[in-house]
């Protein structure tokens, strides 16, 4: 008899190559795709809830400021505009745009920090891996 290979983790590849989170870039996309991945995570998607719940932790490891978490809130859940958060925060749309570039910058490093430790994330962004 002839053996078949599955691919177990293909789907959790496919999440890391999309969503190279130890970038600020990469979360910023995975946060943009927020509403697709709960969607996936009811639809009984693991590798989404897994993702998700990264996520959520590397916000909280992450240190944000109730600010940036606010921006973060409006802008990605809520999908309002960065001058609608402004508004609701009482600060220009030019600071809003700070505000979450910062925020992703710090969820970023807590991915790489991860990456560099050997805790579930390989690094896809700046320095290459040593071999």
């Amino acid at each position: 008899m002839g053996a078949v290979s599955i691919d177990i983790h293909e789907k959790e590849r496919k999440l890391d190559e999309t969503y190279a989170l130890d970038s600020p870039e990469g979360v910023r996309l995975l946060l943009s795709d927020y509403h697709a991945l709960v969607k996936r995570q009811y639809d009984g998607d693991t590798d989404a809830i897994v993702i998700l719940a990264d996520l959520a932790h590397a916000i909280d490891k992450a240190r944000l400021t109730w600010r940036q978490k606010s921006a973060l809130h409006y802008v990605f859940i809520e999908d309002w505009t960065q001058e609608q958060t402004g508004e609701a925060l009482g600060i220009a749309q030019k600071n809003v745009s700070t505000l979450i570039d910062r925020a992703l910058l710090n969820i970023a490093e807590v991915f790489e920090y991860w990456a560099r430790h050997d805790e579930g994330y390989r690094l896809t962004y700046g320095e290459a891996e040593t071999e």
